[in-house]
């Protein structure tokens, strides 16, 4: 009986990966044929690229490209360094009214991004940073969950590494950079997927901040590229797509194992 419920748990497991990834093969399948082999799903239909030379030529991509690997790196630097920080601080730092703090901290989490639009861009006018990356930047440099994420890292360091370097002569920063940093390094990559995702995919909030290219990521290009108004081939919007998710698909099957790592070790400790 317990053999026969894992059979079909095995199932039904693969049958929900199955239908999230569908759209992701349509996707795929479009790219690589002309819009009526690929509405009309003819297996025997031939292979073409000229998709994706449609696609590139239709918009400025590598001015999007730019941006986006600009915008996720900016976020991912200041996110590493606040949230290293402050989770090193909420791991091994005793100060006064600590466990409220990190409780209004774990609050944020229940706060949607969308909720403070209208507020970050507020403030965003009344800096200057209007379509500028930074602008898109700087309101996700602090992140509750990385926050979270390198406390939980942090506290699972055993206290014999910390002692022995302090018994070293290291300063509570030579500490944190010598001995809790390396020890971390596999939630930081897991972290680092999350994070590059969440930001390359992001377009609500640079749509409202972006007015040019100059700033544009690669989601608000691609929404502008595939709008009705420039005609609708779902082919070369396909291609345009898959160009896109490309990076993100090669970099998390390249980091697959230390991301499902660093999660299944980051249990509330």
């Amino acid at each position: 009986m317990s053999r026969f419920a894992d059979r079909i748990e095995a199932g039904m497991a693969f049958l929900l990966a199955l239908i999230w990834v569908a759209p992701l093969f349509f996707v795929f399948w479009a790219a690589l044929h002309t819009t009526s082999d690929a509405v009309n799903f003819r297996l025997s239909a031939p292979l073409v690229v000229d998709n994706f030379l449609s696609a590139w030529n239709g918009a400025p991509w590598p001015r999007y490209f730019l941006n986006t690997f600009v915008l996720v790196t900016l976020i991912l630097l200041g996110q590493f360094t606040l949230c290293t920080l402050a989770g090193f601080a909420f791991a091994q730092v005793e100060f006064r009214g600590k466990s409220i703090v990190f409780t209004l901290i774990l609050l944020q989490l229940f706060i949607l991004p969308e909720v403070l639009i209208v507020k970050n861009y507020a403030i965003a006018a009344g800096l200057g940073l209007t379509d500028t990356l930074a602008g898109i930047g700087v309101p996700y440099m602090s992140s509750a969950f990385g926050i979270f994420l390198m406390r939980q890292a942090f506290k699972g360091v055993p206290k014999e590494l910390d002692e022995a370097a302090r018994v070293e002569g290291c300063s509570l920063a030579g500490v944190l950079w010598r001995v809790y940093v390396p020890a971390a390094r596999p939630t930081y990559i897991a972290y680092a997927l999350v994070s590059v995702s969440t930001h390359w995919n992001n377009f609500l909030w640079p749509l409202v901040v972006t007015n040019t290219e100059k700033a544009r990521p690669l989601t608000v290009g691609l929404s502008l590229f595939g709008a009705p108004e420039s005609g609708v081939d779902i082919s070369v919007i396909s291609a345009a797509t898959t160009m896109v998710i490309a990076p993100l698909l090669i970099l998390f099957l390249v980091f697959q194992r230390q991301f499902v790592q660093a999660f299944l070790t980051a249990g509330i400790k």
